[in-house]
């Protein structure tokens, strides 16, 4: 592999100076405030940009991570080696009649918003997730009984060679908070909704009253990934959690919110192994009072921290 100075040049002839930064520390950039260094840090403004990268990456045998804004995503303290990717510049909604198609980067909630504008409902379950629209599509995000599975057409992405593809709704396997996208190493760089027509006013209120039980019942004064754990079969990973007692529990600076037990809070500088590590705890205490194995809906990703013999 090139050494890292080869490497900062060859982006450099992709992206702008200021859409590329070496060092940086990722905990700037997801929800959790967690996260080490990225190596180098892309924040491309074309598909053609995005392209360029992956080629390179794969030509040159480069580590290549992409995330969107981390709201569902727990980076190591080590960090991120090789290229991590980030579109947020991506950013355009737009319709066309039923249709609506919005760029990864931008916010699931914000296309949301948009689909209420127009008055087009479908996305209403959509209007409190915090994740980008690309995030969305990779975890098949869902909330009160929708899910992006139900009004997904199609999306454009870039594949592990670089090369623009139209991938339709049926082909990603969406499923319960998964997909192929990481399998397949695809990179969405914007999904198609197909949308019915509705009334400004109903949608609204479906809206409205989703953003109130989601600000009443979750834990948003504080830095989170979101929901923990996926919903076991016939029960909810919350009440497993608060039936075990674990609500308020605590390691170092992460804490089981005592507000939703089925959150972790970052509510006083925690690192990344505090915050796995009471994660695992809750998975171990839940297993052994209900025999009930809880599985991961957070992605954990990114290197140990290397810690220094004293």
């Amino acid at each position: 592999m090139m050494i890292k100075n080869e490497i900062q040049q060859k982006l450099l002839s992709i992206v702008k100076d200021e859409n590329l930064k070496i060092d940086e520390l990722i905990r700037n950039h997801t929800y959790t405030k967690l996260g080490g260094k990225a190596d180098f840090f892309i924040t491309p403004t074309s598909y053609e940009e995005v392209q360029a990268v992956v080629k390179l990456a794969r030509t040159e045998n480069i580590p290549f991570t992409l995330i969107g804004n981390g709201s569902n995503l727990i980076v190591k303290d080590g960090g991120i080696r090789g290229i991590v990717l980030n579109l947020k510049n991506f950013k355009d909604i737009s319709s066309d009649g039923t249709k609506l198609t919005a760029q990864s980067g931008s916010r699931i909630i914000d296309a949301s918003r948009f689909a209420l504008e127009k008055k087009l409902s479908g996305l209403e379950f959509a209007c409190g997730i915090p994740g980008t629209v690309g995030g969305a599509l990779f975890m098949n995000a869902g909330a009160y009984g929708g899910e992006i599975k139900d009004v997904l057409d199609y999306a454009i992405v870039v594949d592990r060679n670089g090369d623009l593809v139209k991938r339709a709704a049926a082909n990603l396997d969406l499923d319960y908070r998964k997909s192929n996208i990481a399998e397949n190493e695809d990179i969405v760089l914007e999904a198609v909704f197909e949308l019915k027509p509705g009334s400004y006013d109903e949608i609204k209120a479906i809206m409205d009253d989703l953003t109130f039980k989601r600000e009443s019942k979750q834990p948003l004064e504080y830095p989170s990934c979101g929901s923990v754990f996926k919903r076991p079969p016939g029960m909810f990973a919350g009440k497993l959690i608060q039936d075990s007692e674990l609500q308020g529990a605590s390691i170092g600076g992460a804490q089981v919110s005592t507000k939703h037990a089925g959150f972790i809070v970052n509510k006083n500088n925690a690192t990344a192994e505090e915050y796995i590590s009471l994660i695992r705890h809750v998975q171990k205490t839940v297993k052994e009072k209900f025999g009930v194995d809880l599985e991961r809906e957070v992605r954990i990703i990114g290197e140990d921290l290397v810690k220094e013999e004293p």
